[in-house]
Order: structure tokens, then C-alpha cells, then sequence
């Protein structure tokens, strides 16, 4: 009897401790974001490297960190701010392309690229496990935002869209509480439909979806559910908003982005817009 008591005690002790140690870990993700967010890069990659650690075979680590990479661009090269996303040629035309750094790309390339290949080892051993899948989708989309709205290279950009939402359609078929996998299908849809009628047509051809209210939809449900997208989502339904003149919704997101993340500037601009554009 002794024994079996030592025993069970052991295994209890041991399910803790793994218990303990994927709460950890599940921290560690959430409070990169909350950095990155807060616009606090170095701590933000500091706090994923620690996530890697812990989790070395989990390839939302380096994705994660990927994100922090693009995060970085898009703030030192206001790319999220309104008076340029709201513009028709911010996205997937041939607009001239922002002075990027390449040392930072470099180091964006490798994050996905490691990431992608935990990704894969994992999707071998298991078809169906949420984290690499949606691994996969992330890297996939934050692969496309750099190609469209830095580097301008807009064809590649859109093969990569449609690309990650194929593979959003697939995750949420096995995990449709996966919520961050939306924004996936609402960017695509959300953006491709502000180009005119001619240009959307040939898009479709191409087998892009251009359905602006399907795109409003879908990252709702990131903006209202999601985890670690769920900001970036809340962001691009503002602009959205403020493009169709709707100011009463766009500052109320804009008030929760910005009470929400205060290291985060973007936010506190945005609002300052509202007002003096009153």
C-alpha cells in the first residue's frame, strides 16, 4: 500500500510540475505579445527566447518572434498608421517601397524559416496539432504583410494570402476555436476588396476573395475572440472604420487599444486624430 501511495504521489507530482510548466509557457507567449503590443521589441524578443526554451520544438516561439521583427518595420516606418492605410495604394499595388532594414529582415527570415520547420517536424508526427497549424498560417501571413506593404512585391504577396487562408480553412475545420485563424480570411477579403471593380475582377480570377463584408466578419471574430492577434485585428477594423467615416466605432476601439497597451503610441495618435479632425 505504501508503494502505491509513493507512486501515485510521484505521478501527481509529475503531472504538476508538466502542468505548471505549460502554464508557464503559455505566459511567457502571452506576455511577449503584451510587449510587442506595448511597442517594447527588445523585451518582447527577450521574452519568446525564453518561450523557445522552454518549448523548443513549439514553432510559435520563433513565429512569435517573427511578428515582433514585423512589428518593428511597420512601427519604425509607420505603415499602421490611418493617414496611410486608409490610402487605396497601401496595399498590393505598385507603389514605391519604404527603405526596409536588412538586418532586421534577415533576422525576420530566419525566425520563420525555423519556424516553419518545427512546424513541419511537428505536422509529420501530428496532422492535426493546433499550435503547428497555426504556426504555419501565421508565418504564411506575416510573410505576405512584409512582401505587400514593405517590400511592394505584390504578386508574391498575394499567392502567400491565398496560401494562409487555405491552410486558416483547414485549421478551423479541426479547430474552429482556433480564433486568431479569422483574421486569416478577413485579410484577405478586407483588403483585396478596396481595390476598384476592374482590378478586384482580375483578382477573382486569379482566385482571390475580395468580399468586403466577409472580410469585416472574419476579423471581427479575431478582434472579439482571438489571442494573440486579437489587437492587430481590433486595429484594421478601426481603420476600416474610419475609411467608411464611422468615427463613434473607430474611437471606441482605438480607446480600449490604447487603455489596453500605454507603452504604444499608434493608439494615443489615432485618437488625437479623431479629435482634431472633429
Amino acid at each position: 500500500m505504501k508503494t502505491t501511495f509513493a507512486i501515485r504521489v510521484g505521478w501527481l507530482a509529475l503531472l504538476s510540475a508538466g502542468l505548471a510548466a505549460s502554464v508557464s509557457a503559455d505566459a511567457l507567449l502571452d506576455e511577449g505579445y503584451r510587449q510587442m503590443y506595448n511597442l517594447n521589441f527588445a523585451a518582447a524578443h527577450s521574452t519568446f527566447a525564453q518561450f523557445e526554451k522552454t518549448q523548443p520544438t513549439n514553432a510559435l516561439g520563433p513565429v512569435s518572434d517573427a511578428a515582433a521583427y514585423l512589428f518593428t518595420e511597420f512601427d519604425r516606418l509607420n505603415i499602421l498608421r490611418s493617414d496611410y492605410l486608409t490610402k487605396d495604394e497601401s496595399f498590393f499595388t505598385g507603389s514605391r517601397a519604404p527603405k526596409a532594414d536588412p538586418t532586421l529582415k534577415k533576422k525576420f527570415d530566419d525566425a520563420l524559416n525555423l519556424g516553419q520547420h518545427l512546424a513541419d517536424i511537428k505536422l509529420k508526427q501530428a496532422p492535426t496539432d493546433a499550435d503547428a497549424m497555426l504556426a504555419s498560417t501565421m508565418g504564411l501571413g506575416l510573410h505576405a504583410n512584409y512582401l505587400a506593404m514593405i517590400e511592394k512585391k505584390n504578386l508574391a504577396a498575394l499567392s502567400e494570402v491565398k496560401q494562409s487562408t487555405a491552410l486558416a480553412q483547414k485549421l478551423l475545420a479541426v479547430h474552429p476555436d482556433v480564433y486568431d485563424a479569422y483574421i486569416a480570411q478577413g485579410i484577405e477579403n478586407y483588403l483585396l476588396s478596396q481595390k476598384n471593380a476592374a482590378v478586384r475582377w482580375f483578382l477573382r480570377l486569379g482566385g482571390a476573395q475580395t468580399d468586403k463584408q466577409v472580410g469585416i466578419e472574419k476579423t471581427s471574430i479575431t478582434a472579439e475572440k482571438g489571442h494573440y492577434f486579437m489587437p492587430y485585428a481590433r486595429l484594421l477594423l478601426a481603420i476600416q472604420e474610419l475609411r467608411d467615416n464611422n468615427r463613434v466605432d473607430a474611437k471606441q476601439k482605438l480607446s480600449w487599444l490604447a487603455a489596453e497597451y500605454p507603452g504604444n503610441h499608434l493608439y494615443r495618435d489615432e485618437l488625437e486624430r479623431l479629435v482634431i479632425a472633429k
